[in-house]
């Protein structure tokens, strides 16, 4: 499977994931950054985690 093949595929399944770990923020509080990095790194495959990464700091408004 190509690249884009796979980002069309997932583009969906990676919004929904990088607002369901935004969604613990408030929550989690300082703990959150800690938590969020334990999440992403068990996040698979790579490019996936990759894709839940960009979704995350668009949500954020965070520049890359």
């Amino acid at each position: 499977m190509n690249r884009a093949t796979f980002h069309q595929q997932q583009a969906e399944r990676a919004t929904a994931e990088a607002q369901r770990l935004l969604d613990q923020r408030e929550a989690m509080g300082p703990r959150w950054l800690a938590w969020l990095a334990t999440q992403l790194y068990g996040l698979g495959p790579p490019e996936f985690a990759a894709m839940v990464r960009r979704e995350l700091q668009r949500l954020t408004g965070t520049p890359e």
